[in-house]
């Protein structure tokens, strides 16, 4: 009997749960996209300076690269496919790992939290990617 909590590619199964982590992720990920082209006043009340040329163009270039990685994760969550699956949630790790170094030391001006409790938000988060890694890898050794 098929579990409705799973959905199912290749009689392999991704857990429901990593599937709606993975769709808050893409959300935040495009969240930041329309942030990078088309809000620079939310910017700049960070604090971050966009009006220089130089500024714009590693603004430009982070919502291109946040929004490849949007779609790519788009795509893994449409195919389902264990091995592409565990890609995308290997770089979620490595991002939100380096965020929750990178955040806590050079906190944006309307931060929705303190430093610490920054820290440990992602300390959480990453805990529950590292679940779903973990998860899905041994989904895919089945």
């Amino acid at each position: 009997m098929r579990n409705p909590n799973t959905v199912s590619s290749n009689n392999k199964k991704i857990p429901l749960w990593v599937n709606i982590m993975q769709a808050i992720l893409i959300l935040i990920m495009l969240g930041q996209v329309y942030m990078y082209f088309f809000n620079h006043q939310m910017m700049a009340d960070s604090g971050i300076q966009v009006d220089t040329v130089p500024m714009l163009n590693l603004v430009y270039e982070m919502g291109a690269r946040t929004l490849v990685m949007a779609l790519v994760s788009i795509y893994v969550m449409i195919t389902q496919n264990p091995l592409q699956y565990l890609v995308v949630l290997i770089m979620n790790v490595i991002r939100e790992s380096l965020e929750m170094i990178i955040d806590p030391l050079y906190p944006v001006l309307n931060a929705p939290a303190s430093p610490a409790v920054d820290f440990w938000t992602h300390v959480v988060i990453v805990a529950v990617e590292v679940w779903a890694l973990i998860t899905v890898y041994r989904i895919s050794k089945k």
